[in-house]
């Protein structure tokens, strides 16, 4: 077999999993995806097609809701970058005379011709060039583009500027036209390896009840599968006829046991992961925010909180065993831990995606005695009262950005920082074992630091470190007293600093 052959092969491969991938949720009753088909729809995007219930469609960054999905899937064997100026290019889709820009206009033109209802996907493992204009206005809790920073009323000279002159010239179109299709645009990264893709396909029919096809074989019957549907003529499928094509080819799991109850909370969407999808329930607090920001500050305590906790104790009456998937700001994970504290009597994992999707729970895995331990260190402020500030420098050091906060704030008087032995890093936690005992341990140095102060001080926590942590520490709210967490400014677009999220007395 030629290489040109096995590349051609592995791209394949790479559209046929995105197809199973979105396919399996038909058989979830929960799920929004309503058909899924392959190689039909609008030319170049037309590898994969999923279309939803209109009575529960998901909804883009905007809030709108999305009836179809639309993907040109582009695998590639060696890493490579892309640019705003490749999509005006023929040959970056190995085309000879039309570029994808071309392509996504008429598709945008028959079929979401307001700039609503339709998404226009590149699905590949290729970046966007870090200098190129084009990566500046992707999201990256969506990965769609952000309309209002890429007409942000630049000259034609700007770096956006010469990115609208490109394509308007290429398209022929005048602003209004171009801003109705690039909202419809999106860049889905899927930058694991294509064994890391079928472990995410194996975890994805475990949640459905299909056959999962162990790492250790060699062959993958799903690849083989797609291109005899494709011969077949058997190219979309509906609830009742995916259910039919797993019962004929024998892909359910018949001997698949009770599975714990998967709920989502999510206040962003995730560039990749649909949580609807994979849930059972999930709570949307998407439409409070403008991208990563909240959109009225008060809504963290007056609306997002009794909704997060009217949601979570609904599903905690209802089942003993839960699994936790957030998509969310880290003060909700700490919350949700708050509401399903360590006195709920319930079985509950959380999810983490650090290091490849896994649940974590306090009793995962074994101890071990060579992970990373805190590390401690107390700071008196120069007014030496009141509330205590504490900063965990898990994944990376915000020691600075707190001090410099807890200095401006008149009434923070004390400042505790964590650490761990060996630094901070993106793995510095391995497991929910892990995560669970340091939770416990900074819970203990809060209350030791406190004693019988009274009324007890407000800790202002400050988190670089995974959801699943700042979970388990939540469930020790309690125990800590009235606390406040921050929320950072990671896009800069604000004030480029901390803010306030959730509450708890």
């Amino acid at each position: 077999m030629t290489q040109a052959v096995v590349v051609r092969k592995l791209g394949d491969d790479f559209q046929g999993r995105m197809f199973w991938y979105h396919g399996a949720l038909l058989l979830n009753e929960k799920s929004s995806v309503a058909r899924v088909s392959f190689e039909t729809g609008p030319r170049a995007f037309d590898d994969v097609q999923v279309e939803y219930d209109p009575s529960r469609a998901p909804q883009d960054h905007t809030g709108a809701p999305v009836l179809r999905d639309y993907l040109q899937c582009k695998w590639h064997v060696r890493p490579g970058e892309f640019g705003y100026a490749d999509l005006i290019d023929p040959a970056f889709t190995n085309a000879t005379s039309v570029s994808y820009m071309q392509r996504a206009r008429e598709a945008q033109l028959a079929h979401a011709p307001n700039g609503k209802g339709a998404r226009f996907k590149l699905v590949t493992n290729w970046r966007p060039a870090v200098k190129d204009a084009l990566a500046s206005i992707i999201m990256n809790q969506s990965h769609a583009l952000d309309i209002s920073r890429m007409f942000d009323g630049t000259t034609d000279a700007s770096a956006l500027g010469k990115l609208r002159k490109a394509w308007r010239g290429h398209l022929n179109i005048d602003d209004d036209e171009l801003r109705l299709l690039s909202q419809t645009l999106g860049f889905t990264l899927r930058l694991e390896s294509l064994q890391d893709f079928r472990s995410s396909l194996n975890e994805r029919f475990r949640g459905v009840g299909m056959m999962e096809v162990p790492d250790s074989e060699t062959t993958f019957i799903y690849d083989d599968l797609w291109p005899k549907l494709h011969a077949q003529g058997r190219l979309s499928f509906d609830r009742k006829s995916f259910r039919e094509l797993c019962g004929d080819e024998r892909l359910l799991d018949d001997r698949r046991g009770e599975r714990p109850v998967t709920i989502g909370v999510r206040s962003f969407m995730h560039p990749i992961d649909n949580l609807d999808a994979r849930c059972d329930e999930t709570l949307n607090l998407v439409p409070h925010f403008d991208g990563r920001y909240i959109r009225d500050e008060k809504d963290w305590n007056g609306r997002l909180a009794p909704a997060l906790r009217e949601f979570l104790l609904k599903a905690a009456r209802s089942h003993e065993h839960l699994r936790l998937a957030l998509d969310a700001h880290v003060s909700l994970a700490f919350g949700v831990g708050a509401i399903l504290n360590v006195k709920s009597g319930k079985t509950i994992e959380i999810e983490q995606r650090t290091g490849g999707r896994r649940f974590w729970s306090p009793a995962d895995m074994p101890l071990d005695k060579d992970w990373a331990t805190p590390t401690f260190k107390g700071e008196v402020t120069n007014r030496g009262h009141g509330d205590i500030a504490l900063a965990i420098s898990f994944t990376h050091d915000i020691s600075d950005a707190v001090r410099a906060h807890a200095e401006s704030d008149p009434n923070i008087g004390h400042m505790l920082f964590v650490g761990l032995e060996g630094g901070p890093s993106g793995r510095s936690i391995q497991c929910g074992r892990h995560a669970f005992m340091m939770a416990e341990q900074i819970a203990a140095r809060i209350r030791s630091a406190v004693g019988d102060m009274r009324p007890r001080p407000k800790v202002h926590i400050f988190i670089a470190g995974p959801n699943g942590f700042a979970f388990f520490l939540g469930q020790n709210q309690a125990a800590i007293g009235p606390v406040a967490i921050y929320e950072w400014d990671f896009e800069g677009n604000r004030n480029g600093a901390y803010s306030v999220g959730l509450e708890f007395a």
